[in-house]
C-alpha cells in the first residue's frame, strides 16, 4: 500500500524506507480491522487476518513492483498508465490473496467474512490503497524534489567557487608580473632570478588539479612558491616560516585560500615599512562549537591594522577568501584579522575539520 522515497533504480533500493512503510501500512490495517470489529463485523482476530493479509500483499506488489520497473531508469515512479496500473494490480492481487490468507485463518466457507457481500470490503480495500499509495508517493516526490534541489545548490556552490579560484589566481599573476616589470629595468638579474621563480611557481599551479578542494601540503607548497617570488623582490627584508604538522598534511582544503592572506600582509604590512618584516605560517586543530576545526594562521610584523592601507581588512583577496569559506562551510567557518600587541596582523581562518584526501 506504500510507495517508498524516488531513488535510481532496484539498484539503489533503501530498505529503511520500505521496511517503514511496510510497518505504516500494518498499523492502518490493524485499525481497519479494528473499526470493522466494533462496527459488529465480526471477531477482531479473524477481521485482522483479513485487513493484514490483504494490505500487506498489496504494499509488496506496489513497492517492489516500483522498484523493478524503475530498475534501469532514474525515475521514482513508472511514468503514465504504468503508474496506475500497478496501484490497481496491487489492490486487486491484495484482494484476491488476502482473502485468501483470512479464509485459511478463520475456517470460514466465505470469501470474506460479511454478510453484506464483497461491495463494502472491496470499497474499503480500494480507498485504503489508493489514499495511502499516494500519501506515500507524495512523499517519496516531495524528498526527491528536495534532494535534487540539494544537488542543484551544491553544483552552484562549486561553479561559483571556481569562479572565485579563476578570480583570483590572475589577480596573483598580475601582481606578480608588475613586480617583474619593475624589477626588468632596475635589477636584471633578481628579474631573471623571480623569472624563474615564476615558472616553477605556474608549472606547478596550472599543472595541478582544479578541483575545488587540495590537500593542505599542496597549499603549503604553493605558499613557499609565493614566498620565494617575494623573497627575490624584497631581498632580506623579507624572512618567513611554514609550520605544519604531519598529521594536517592530507586535510582537504580550498584551494589558494592562504595565498590573499600572504599578499595582504606582504602588501600592507611589510612593505610600507623600511626595515620589512617576518611572516610565519602555521596550522593546528582546534575545538569547535559543532567539532574539532582546522585553524590556519598568518602573522606578520608589519605596520598593523591602524597604519595600514584603508584596503587591509576588505580587500579583493580577502572578500574572496571570505565568500569561497561562506560558501563551502556557511556559518561554521570564519576569518578574522587581529591587531598583535607588538605590531603587525595575524590572519585566522578556522573551519570544520575533514581528515583524509580530498573527494
Amino acid at each position: 500500500m506504500a510507495l517508498p522515497p524516488p531513488h535510481t533504480g532496484m539498484q539503489h533500493f533503501d530498505t529503511a524506507p520500505f521496511l517503514r512503510h511496510g510497518l505504516v501500512s500494518a498499523l492502518l490495517c490493524c485499525a481497519i480491522a479494528l473499526a470493522l470489529t466494533v462496527s459488529g463485523q465480526g471477531a477482531w482476530d479473524v477481521q485482522l487476518a483479513y485487513s493484514l493479509g490483504i494490505g500487506l500483499v498489496s504494499w509488496l506488489v506496489i513497492d517492489l513492483g516500483r522498484a523493478w520497473l524503475t530498475r534501469a531508469s532514474h525515475a521514482a515512479w513508472p511514468p503514465g498508465w504504468r503508474g496506475l496500473l500497478l496501484v490497481a494490480a496491487g489492490i486487486s492481487a491484495g484482494y484476491v490473496l488476502g482473502s485468501l490468507i483470512g479464509k485459511a485463518y478463520s475456517g470460514s466457507a466465505q470469501y470474506l467474512p460479511h454478510q453484506q457481500g464483497t461491495v463494502w470490503p472491496l470499497a474499503i480495500t480500494i480507498a485504503a490503497g489508493g489514499g495511502v499509495s499516494f500519501f506515500f508517493y507524495s512523499q517519496g516526490r516531495a524528498r526527491h524534489l528536495q534532494a535534487r534541489m540539494a544537488q542543484t545548490q551544491r553544483d552552484a556552490a562549486e561553479a561559483r567557487l571556481q569562479l572565485l579560484q579563476a578570480q583570483l589566481e590572475p589577480h596573483m599573476l598580475f601582481n606578480t608580473l608588475a613586480t617583474l616589470r619593475v624589477l626588468v629595468a632596475t635589477d636584471p638579474a633578481r628579474a631573471h632570478t623571480m623569472l624563474d621563480h615564476l615558472i616553477a611557481y605556474l608549472r606547478a599551479t596550472l599543472g595541478a588539479s582544479r578541483a575545488v578542494l587540495h590537500p593542505l601540503a599542496e597549499e603549503f607548497d604553493r605558499l613557499r612558491d609565493y614566498l620565494e617570488l617575494m623573497a627575490v623582490r624584497m631581498g632580506p627584508r623579507l624572512t618567513y616560516q611554514l609550520d605544519l604538522p604531519d598529521a594536517l598534511r592530507t586535510v582537504p582544503v580550498p584551494a589558494l585560500l592562504l595565498q590573499p592572506l600572504l599578499e595582504n600582509a606582504i602588501r600592507h604590512g611589510l612593505e610600507p615599512q623600511l626595515a620589512g618584516g617576518h611572516i610565519a605560517v602555521q596550522a593546528r586543530t582546534v575545538s569547535g562549537a559543532t567539532g574539532p576545526c582546522l585553524q590556519l594562521q598568518v602573522d606578520d610584523t608589519g605596520v598593523g591594522l591602524s597604519a595600514g592601507a584603508p584596503g587591509t581588512a576588505h580587500g579583493f583577496g580577502l572578500t574572496q577568501v571570505r565568500e569561497r569559506l561562506a560558501t563551502l562551510y556557511g556559518a561554521q567557518s570564519a576569518l578574522e584579522l587581529i591587531a598583535a600587541s607588538a605590531g603587525g596582523i595575524s590572519a585566522r581562518v578556522t573551519f570544520p575539520l575533514k581528515s583524509g584526501p580530498p573527494a
